[in-house]
């Protein structure tokens, strides 16, 4: 990995309190749902980013999103810490995805897309399995954060958004200009900030699932068909969905599961 890229991960800020704490209630077999809402309530920015999320059409709760005791017992512990957590990370990151072509405000609507994509496909599979895919979706393309940074310094950033324009695989690109891919950044960034050896694999491996281990091969598997589907400069397109589709069938999913899912994204996205 470049030096510039290792430089900058080390010189990575401590992930904020609340998110610290999140963590510690969401892994504690005796919080409570209350226990986290309390938690959540104490940082601001967290709240409104957590009923943005309640109130927004990927998940077409039946009514208005108020407050946060609301949206926590509606998502659940799991899913309100990934959405806490994956903004607060954005949030420290300082972001900036010019050199992919995007805004901030989308590349959050995009990791947003993939998450809700992965739980709404895996929640008719396994809802444990959903909740951890959930977590590694929301934060998988966070490496693209440092990657983007890397290449304004190098003053990289016109032809690296040419490349990733037209790109149909991002990870090619990335590889050409940073020697790595945002699987890796991600790893390490996530390596840094001391996160379990599973979740960091899932994320590693998802570029190429063939070569993870067995008990994360079907972790790293989803998450490298989500990417397909739904890659940051076009998301749902007709290759990525054909291709994704594609990688589904041969991993051995019912790939109508995933086409239904794939449709009632869509539908919300577009309603």
């Amino acid at each position: 990995m470049k030096n510039s890229i290792v430089n900058s991960i080390k010189s990575l800020p401590p992930l904020p309190k609340t998110v610290i704490d999140m963590q510690r209630v969401c892994n504690d077999p005796n919080s409570s749902i209350q226990d986290l809402v309390k938690t959540v309530e104490t940082d601001p920015m967290i709240v409104a980013n957590l009923l943005k999320a309640a109130n927004s059409p990927l998940y077409s709760f039946r009514r208005e999103i108020l407050n946060v005791a609301q949206a926590v017992s509606l998502f659940g512990m799991s899913m309100t810490r990934s959405i806490g957590l994956g903004n607060s990370v954005r949030k420290l990151l300082n972001v900036d995805m010019e050199p992919y072509g995007i805004s901030s405000d989308r590349f959050a609507e995009i990791s947003s897309m993939q998450a809700a994509l992965v739980h709404e496909w895996y929640s008719k599979i396994d809802r444990v399995k959903a909740d951890k895919l959930f977590l590694a979706t929301f934060l998988q393309e966070t490496g693209k954060i440092i990657i983007a940074s890397d290449v304004i310094q190098e003053d990289l950033a016109t032809n690296f958004k040419a490349d990733i324009i037209s790109a149909i695989d991002i990870a090619s690109v990335e590889r050409s200009y940073i020697q790595e891919t945002t699987a890796a950044v991600t790893a390490a960034i996530f390596t840094h900030w001391n996160f379990d050896k599973e979740f960091i694999d899932m994320i590693q491996y998802s570029d190429s699932p063939s070569s993870a281990p067995e008990e994360i091969r079907e972790y790293a598997t989803a998450l490298n068909i989500i990417k397909t589907i739904i890659p940051i400069n076009n998301p749902f397109g007709e290759h990525g969905l054909a291709f994704g589709l594609k990688k589904a069938e041969e991993a051995g999913y019912d790939t109508a599961k995933l086409q239904g899912a794939i449709n009632s994204i869509l539908e919300k996205i577009n309603a």
